[in-house]
């Protein structure tokens, strides 16, 4: 059975993600696209256009000193331009540890996905570590 294409575009923007490989993270992500981070945390909130969203990425490197993972635990699709990612993250920062299992929603219009809606399991945990 082949992977329907919208699964096969986000499968695609993990691996790119895990790679650090930000030029096919931009072919891959619209130019206006928003990415929703929860929490009330130095890295939550909305992140607006393309560049705000790479920046982001970088930053979740840059906070854990290159120790950012986020590990595909599986995609799920409803073929009207959503795909649901459910992941689990592990990183280190100033002395503590995340394990953690979230997931974001991906809304894809054409060939680029314009909006991540990103969930956590436990705000609490994730308000912390990034605290």
């Amino acid at each position: 059975m082949a992977e329907h294409p919208h699964v096969a575009l986000v499968r695609r923007g993990y691996e790119a993600f895990s790679r650090g490989d930000m030029q096919t993270m931009s072919e891959i992500i619209a130019k206006d696209a928003t990415h929703h981070v929860p929490g009330t945390h130095t890295l939550s909130g909305d992140y607006k256009g393309l560049d705000a969203v790479l920046g982001y990425y970088q930053q979740l490197g840059l906070q854990t000193a290159g120790t950012f993972r986020v590990e595909l635990q599986r995609l799920f699709v409803d073929g009207r331009g959503h795909v649901m990612s459910v992941h689990r993250a592990t990183a280190t920062r100033g002395g503590h540890s995340l394990d953690a299992m979230g997931g974001i929603m991906f809304r894809i219009i054409g060939e680029k996905v314009t909006d991540l809606d990103e969930c956590v399991e436990d705000l609490e945990t994730a308000d912390e570590f990034w605290a």
